[in-house]
C-alpha cells in the first residue's frame, strides 16, 4: 500500500463523515466520528420544522458549519441566520440550539474537544 492509498482512507466528504449514528428521532439522526483521540467530528441532518433542544457544555468548545438547508441558530440570547457556508464558533458554556424554520432538511457538521457530553 503506498502512502496516497493510506492517505485516502484519511479523507471524509463533508456529506458523509463516516462514523456511526449516535442518535435517531423524529427530530433528527446524529453521526459521530470518533476516529481521533481528542476531537469528535459530528453531522446532524436536522428534519423541516424541528429543533435541536439546545444546551450548553462548560469546559467544551464547538465549532458548526452548515452544509445544506437554512435556518436559525441560538447563541445564549441572539439569535442568527444560517445557511450553507457559514461556519459558527460556539465558545466555551455558550448556549446553543439549530431550529430548522423550513419545509426543507438541514445538514450541518460539528466539531468539538473531547467526548460527547450532550
Amino acid at each position: 500500500m503506498t502512502n496516497r492509498s493510506k492517505a485516502k482512507k484519511r479523507l471524509l466528504t463533508i456529506d458523509e463523515i463516516g462514523g456511526y449514528i449516535s442518535k435517531k428521532s423524529e427530530v433528527y439522526t446524529v453521526k459521530d466520528n470518533t476516529e481521533l483521540t481528542n476531537l469528535v467530528l459530528s453531522s446532524t441532518m436536522l428534519n423541516p420544522h424541528k429543533s435541536t433542544t439546545g444546551h450548553s457544555h462548560p469546559g467544551q468548545e464547538e465549532v458548526y458549519q452548515f452544509v445544506s438547508g437554512s435556518g436559525v441558530l441560538q447563541i445564549d440570547n441572539d439569535f442568527h441566520d444560517v445557511e450553507p457556508g457559514h461556519v459558527v464558533l460556539i465558545k466555551d458554556g455558550e448556549f446553543h440550539k439549530v431550529i430548522n424554520d423550513t419545509d426543507d432538511p438541514m445538514y450541518f457538521v460539528c466539531v468539538f474537544d473531547g467526548k460527547r457530553s450532550h
